[in-house]
Order: structure tokens, then sequence, then C-alpha cells
């Protein structure tokens, strides 16, 4: 099994950066790609981006792009999701999920991941 904490969501205003971590333990050896999603209220689950362990293989959302980056520490088990100039609709329950697929074109089903963290709520106000 494998286990993934996430952390560092918050309340921040329009504009405003937050970095959220997701800590993965257990049989991590296993899976390939790290990936982020979110989900509103009242709204689908919805793909963020996703990253190999070994750095390679990020894919990020078209509705992040240019805002959204994530990386990750593979000595640490870590992938984080930097996230800068936040909008109100970037307000969600953000997920980190690990998949034992990899693909360079990436994996925005959450269908295609095995383990799945708690989440953390970010809420951005206007």
């Amino acid at each position: 099994q494998v286990q993934l904490v996430e952390s560092g969501g918050g309340l921040v205003q329009a504009g405003g950066s937050l970095r959220l971590s997701c800590a993965a333990s257990g049989r991590t050896w296993r899976t390939n790609t790290v990936g982020w999603f979110r989900q509103a209220p009242g709204k689908e689950r919805e793909f963020v981006a996703n990253i190999g362990w070994s750095g390679r293989g990020i894919y990020i959302a078209d509705s992040v792009k240019g805002r959204f980056t994530i990386s990750a520490d593979n000595a640490k088990n870590t992938v984080y999701l930097q996230m800068n100039s936040l909008k109100p609709e970037d307000t969600a329950v953000y997920y980190c999920a690990a998949s034992l697929k990899y693909s360079t074109a990436g994996l925005a089903d959450p269908g295609q991941f095995d383990y799945w963290g708690q989440g953390t709520q970010v809420t951005v106000s206007s």
C-alpha cells in the first residue's frame, strides 16, 4: 500500500500563492506518477498536474498552465504543487494521487490513479 498526505492548503487572497506538498510513504517504489486533482463543490474532480518520480513526464492542465508548477523530490518522497496568481475559481479541495502507470502524455483521468490522499482545502478570496 501507498499512503499520501497533503499539506499546505489554506485561505489566500486573489493573486497570492500557496505551495501544496504531498508526502508519500509505504511501497512508493511501485508507483510511477503522482498527480494533483481538485474538486470544487458541486463539480467533478478535475485534473491539475502530474509528474513522474524521476521529474520527467510533467503534464499541466490548460486551466492552470503558466500559474502552477509541479515538482518532485525523490529523496523525500514528496511532490509539490506551487500555485501562483491564484484566482477565486481555484477554490477547491486539492487531492494528491499516485499511479502505477507512467505516460509521457500525462494521466488526466482519475481512474488511472491507484492511491489517493485525503485532500487539503484551498480557498481563494476575491
